[in-house]
């Protein structure tokens, strides 16, 4: 029985054991079938406590308000009250902020238009629609001129491999597929025909240069040019003839379609194939294309005219030979002296302008004439006052000295000559003069010169005008030769283009198209010249429209064979908004340059999602990587609003290396240049920008060409804002306001008529083009004008006031309901003496995304009530004053404008305290900072600068910190077991706390990011939102020291930015910056540690430290094996910063200084101060701040005055 017993146990025993081992089994199995990524978290039971006290509390809160007929006596309320305060203190309750919601942009802003060009839902035929789609690339015609030109169009078909024109016929014709498919070949000099490109239903072929050959009646045969059917194909053909029709009823339009020809070849040939090919010589001829001097030769000659032209000539070419290719960096230094002879005169007359009045200029419907639009175009203005004197010519002799303020670049100063006789042979000169270039110029009346030209007498080496030139006079030498000379690409080495021989004009291109002159002219050896100023130039034409023929066709006489080449080659294109240019994984085949409007390059990832890579404006390069590199297209670029591009087919570009192989290299320079850009700013290697300067490449909030103004309420002070911003917009380039009311007077009453549709576009457009940046105010309500605003925007700017309750306007409401493809921001309007920026999440959290928001700290002015009138007459007076650079509204001008200068400070301990030092210079050298950033203790310092934007407050600040992490007392206490750090945490914690309160990153004034590095995720974090203490707070978590912050919004573990990238400037520069300003305070090597062999005790070094008879051992400490780590992880990155082109990187002396040497704020912030103002010293004297303050689309222009 006992053995029995004994048994019964064991099983009993056993059998508990199994179940045991079983339900242990079941459990670890289970652990592990539970999917990885899903986090499990276990809350300690003071959290549980504090989740369900917090409840109770607010239901405790909420209850008297919600009982019916409440009756409760006052003293049990204050008892309650207190209890409640009580509850809270033991619960530690916070208010909570609230947190910026994360949004998606729209699908509108990332996704392109499914429809393409549809023939078949059009109401019009396919020959008018194909037509009028390719005639627009002339500009705008009216409805009767458009219909005038269809009536000369006649159906052309072709077989297969049957030639639509060959070399040696004439080409007089625009030629349009209907159906089917062209190919366009270009004859190599060995008789080879190469494919240029392929023409498909709907395009056209054609040359803008050979249609203006026509037009000014010099039509000329195709030289290396054919085009054949590559399958049966029906071909619409207009007649290049019929424009000259069109022209006799219309003369005016005459003028404006010549203009835009100028212009797009201008922009085409010097943007495409000099900027970004590097051709210079290639695209002109270098002969002589003078016309004989015949009535001045008669003069000087006094009869065998002929052969003294003919002698004067060939004298000047043969003489000039040598000279030619002579190296005009050494030329253009020759210092410009004055010249003066006995024969020397200055024919200076007043003149009696043509004033037209308002009803000649307008037409009926109150819209602007053709030739308004051109003057427009091309910045001519005319001054209201009016001077009229008979041209005599013994007025300009009694003058002691005549000043020439025509040409900008250069004053020079005549003295009058006294002598009559010299005078009367002059004179006869002039007229003779004035003779031969109303026949180049085709003049029906050469009475027009009358009072217009002035003759000038040059020395040797004097610069006449300056690339990029704005005000430039036509040029006509009549004896000597002017150099014409152009700055390569990629150095400084000017070289001669052409020299200008006697008969010929220079300068008039730059003249017809009012855009800036794209080569120096200079007068290498004495010469004399007639000069035309461009009002008087446009004078000329008012009176004679066909005038610009002549003159064009000197332009066109210019240009090589191979521009005419190119022109047949590039397609004209106009994309309307949403419509994509080409698709991700489409075959490249084509290059893009954006003549007008704005693109957007989006790209799908694997998982679905669309990511924004890029925006585009006017003269950027589209496509180049995938088309040099023949691979599939990347990203997907579609049209933000209503664009304008030139198509560079492959072929063509194939035919550019193999004639010129120096374009290889060049295309090699700028892809190596884009591929490093791209790996600086963890950006895609997709658009290239033409870059003046070298902060310039690739800056994504660039090029901004123009901007909608759009009030919150009606409490805005629109007017005022836009007026506020248009002053400090001044200061970057011209700029221009539009509103409806200003539409109306320029325009007249039914200018926003869909009948005007074309013209009102026409002319936006042109405005885009003369102007740096267009602001345009819309209405306060959802009217015409206000959708044009939305339409014509490259950006949205919402405006509403920072101390009111956060709403969402009106206009906003409808505007949600419509696809707007325009990026938004948020700016938020602030008194001077008002509350400091808050809830701005709230702000941000009420509307759909917006690409990003702005705090503006307002002058008393933009709040003053004052009526519409008032309001403009002081904005007169403000206009007057240069704009403060430090303003906020300069801030928004700047970025707006892609000119932002960030400041960028890196990480490295208590030798952080030099970058306030480094600030305080920063100030006093005048320096604005428009975004700021850091890493570890350069987030703290910089999260300090971007809240209080006073050096004072900031420093107070800065040092209370330093010296209570200098407190051992309150170090030790917060010391805790050591398994996941040695500190809590909970004291540094509070340090960062007490300073920053519950401050929101977006409430500080200057837009802020610091860096921290995600552990869970193994990445590097970038925090523009949310709790500012708590992000500084994980950016300065040194590993061992601190443990790693949980990020409130995903729970991810967050460390110090040190790690991952110290010094954080290509971040800035990827959010826009076009310069960063970098403050580097990291550790460096140290070669002189001890070695102290295998192993290391802790109190050999403490006896080592204590004993003064020991000799000194240097044994990094924790802090600074943190920090060595620390930069040793991104020294890579650091080297890439430092040499980029857009950083400008300063190190402090500061290296003796270790990391926890906060005690030694004040002399290591005094060492940063004196370091900084040596350096911006330097920048100040060596012009480098002035090139940061420059416009990033300015070209350099160097002005020199001459005077006697």
């Amino acid at each position: 029985s006992q053995l029995t017993g004994i048994a019964i146990g064991a099983a009993v025993a056993l059998l508990l054991i199994a179940v045991v081992v079983f339900v242990v089994y079941r459990r670890v199995k289970q652990s592990k079938q539970l999917q990885p990524h899903v986090p499990q978290y276990r809350f300690r039971k003071r959290d549980k406590v504090m989740f369900y006290g917090r409840k109770i509390m607010r239901k405790v809160t909420t209850l008297p308000n919600s009982l019916v007929g409440n009756t409760v006596p006052r003293q049990r309320m204050r008892k309650r009250a207190k209890v409640l305060s009580l509850a809270k203190r033991i619960l530690r309750i916070k208010k909570e902020c609230p947190t910026l919601q994360p949004k998606e942009p729209p699908p509108s802003l990332l996704e392109a238009d499914l429809t393409e060009f549809d023939v078949k839902n059009s109401h019009l035929p396919s020959e008018v629609l194909y037509m009028l789609k390719n005639v627009r690339v002339l500009g705008h015609f009216e409805k009767p001129l458009f219909l005038e030109l269809c009536k000369h169009m006649f159906f052309v078909q072709l077989h297969e491999g049957e030639y639509i024109f060959r070399p040696g016929q004439l080409d007089n014709s625009i030629y349009v597929v209907q159906d089917g498919k062209l190919e366009v070949c270009i004859q190599e000099s060995d008789g080879t025909e190469v494919v240029v490109k392929e023409v498909l239903a709907g395009d056209s072929v054609h040359s803008l240069l050979s249609i203006l050959d026509v037009i000014t009646g010099h039509p000329a045969p195709y030289k290396t040019v054919s085009a054949r059917a590559a399958i049966p194909s029906t071909i619409l053909r207009l007649p290049a003839s019929a424009f000259q029709d069109v022209f006799q009823k219309y003369p005016e339009t005459l003028v404006r379609v010549v203009q835009i020809i100028m212009v797009r070849l201008q922009r085409v040939t010097f943007l495409a194939l000099h900027n970004y090919l590097g051709l210079t010589t290639e695209l002109f001829i270098c002969q002589s294309q003078a016309i004989p001097l015949i009535s001045v030769a008669s003069v000087t000659s006094g009869g065998s005219s002929s052969k003294a032209v003919k002698r004067q000539v060939s004298n000047v070419s043969e003489e000039d030979r040598g000279e030619k290719f002579e190296k005009a960096g050494e030329a253009l230094e020759i210092e410009p002296i004055l010249f003066l002879s006995s024969n020397l005169y200055l024919k200076k007359q007043k003149y009696e302008k043509n004033v037209v009045t308002e009803g000649k200029r307008r037409n009926s419907s109150g819209a602007k004439s053709d030739m308004d639009m051109a003057y427009e175009r091309a910045r001519v203005h005319f001054g209201s006052e009016d001077t009229a004197s008979s041209p005599v010519v013994g007025k300009s002799i009694l003058k002691k000295t005549v000043t020439v303020t025509e040409t900008p670049s250069a004053v020079f100063h005549y003295s009058a000559v006294q002598d009559s006789c010299n005078s009367k042979h002059i004179e006869a000169i002039v007229e003779a003069a004035k003779k031969d270039l109303s026949t180049l110029m085709k003049l029906d009346d050469p009475s027009l010169l009358n009072g217009k030209v002035t003759l000038h007498q040059v020395t040797a080496g004097t610069v006449l005008s300056r690339q990029g030139d704005q005000d430039v006079n036509v040029c006509f030498v009549v004896s000597g030769m002017l150099h014409v000379y152009q700055r390569k690409i990629d150095s400084e080495e000017d070289t001669c283009l052409f020299i200008t021989h006697p008969g010929e004009l220079v300068g008039q291109l730059a003249v017809l198209t009012g855009e800036p002159l794209i080569f120096t002219i200079k007068a290498n050896r004495d010469c004399s010249f007639l000069s035309i100023s461009k009002s008087h130039f446009y004078e000329i034409m008012r009176e004679q429209p066909s005038v610009v023929l002549g003159v064009a066709h000197t332009v066109v006489k210019r240009m090589s064979p191979f521009v005419r080449q190119i022109d047949f080659a590039l397609d004209w294109m106009e994309v309307e908004a949403g419509r994509a240019v080409y698709r991700q994984g489409d075959k490249s085949d084509c290059t893009y340059i954006v003549l007008n409007g704005r693109l957007r390059s989006v790209i799908r990832m694997d998982d679905g999602k669309k990511h924004l890579t890029g925006e585009y404006g006017r003269g950027d390069l589209i496509g180049v990587v995938e088309a040099l590199t023949h691979q599939p297209r990347a990203t997907t670029v579609h049209a933000v609003r209503d664009s304008e591009l030139a198509k560079l087919p492959e072929g063509a570009l194939t035919s550019i290396k193999r004639k010129f192989p120096q374009v290889v290299t060049r295309l090699i320079h700028l892809l190596g240049e884009k591929i490093l850009g791209s790996l600086q700013q963890g950006g895609h290697p997709l658009g290239l920008h033409s870059s003046s300067s070298k902060w310039d490449a690739g800056n994504p909030a660039s090029n901004l060409s123009t901007v909608a103004i759009m009030p919150v309420s009606e409490e805005v002070p629109l007017m005022a804002f836009t007026l506020e911003l248009k002053h400090a917009l001044s200061a970057v380039g011209p700029a221009l306001l539009l509103t409806s009311d200003n539409i109306k007077q320029r325009l007249g009453s039914a200018a926003l008529d869909s009948i005007h549709e074309y013209r009102l576009t026409s002319w936006l457009g042109q405005q885009e083009d003369i102007h740096r940046i267009v602001l345009y105010q819309a209405d306060s309500t959802l009217t015409p004008w206000t959708q044009r605003c939305i339409r014509q925007a490259d950006c949205i700017l919402i405006v509403g006031l920072g101390d009111q309750e956060p709403t969402v306007g009106e206009l906003e409401r409808m505007l949600e309901n419509t696809a707007v493809r325009a990026q938004k921001q948020l700016v938020l309007l602030h008194k001077e003496d008002g509350p400091l920026p808050s809830r701005t999440v709230e702000w941000l959290n009420m509307r759909s995304w917006c690409s990003a928001h702005l705090h503006l700290h307002c002058p008393r002015r933009v709040f003053s009530k004052r009526s519409l009138p008032k309001l403009i007459e002081m904005y007169e007076r403000v206009f007057q004053k240069p704009p403060d650079r430090h303003s906020d509204f300069s801030r928004l001008a700047r970025v707006l404008t892609g000119n932002a200068i960030a400041l960028v400070l890196g990480g490295g301990g208590a030798r952080g305290c030099s970058q306030v030092g480094v600030i305080r210079a920063l100030i006093e050298a005048g320096i604005p900072v428009d975004m700021i950033g850091g890493t570890s203790i350069g987030a703290f310092m910089s999260a300090l600068y971007a809240e209080e934007r006073s050096y004072n407050q900031m420093r107070i600040k800065a040092r209370q910190w330093a010296m209570v992490m200098n407190s051992v007392f309150k170090t030790i206490l917060d010391l805790t077991y050591p398994i996941t750090s040695m500190f809590s945490g909970a004291a540094f914690n509070n340090t960062i706390n007490n300073i920053f309160k519950d401050k929101q990153i977006e409430d500080l004034w200057i837009p802020y990011f610091t860096i921290t590095t995600d552990i869970t995720a193994s990445a590097m974090r970038v925090h523009t939102d949310g709790s500012l203490w708590r992000y500084v707070r994980a950016s300065m978590s040194l590993s061992g020291y601190m443990p790693p912050l949980c990020d409130p919004k995903d729970g991810h573990l967050l460390m110090d930015g040190g790690y991952i990238n110290n010094l954080p400037a290509d971040v800035a520069k990827s959010m826009g910056a076009k310069v960063v300003i970098a403050i580097d305070v990291g550790s460096r090597d140290e070669t002189d540690l001890t070695n102290y062999g295998d192993c290391l005790s802790g109190w050999w070094l403490l006896w080592k430290r204590w004993n003064p008879l020991a000799e000194k051992v240097k044994v990094l400490n924790m802090a600074e094996i943190q920090t060595r780590l620390a930069y040793v992880c991104c020294v890579r990155q650091l080297e890439m910063v430092k040499n980029s082109d857009y950083c400008e990187y300063i190190r402090p002396p500061i290296d003796r200084y270790r990391t926890l040497d906060f005690g030694k704020f004040d002399e290591i912030c005094e060492v940063g101060y004196q370091h900084g103002k040596t350096v911006f010293n330097v920048w100040c004297r060596s012009g480098v701040l002035d090139k940061m303050l420059r416009d990033r689309q300015e070209t350099c222009k160097s002005k020199t005055d001459v005077s006697v």
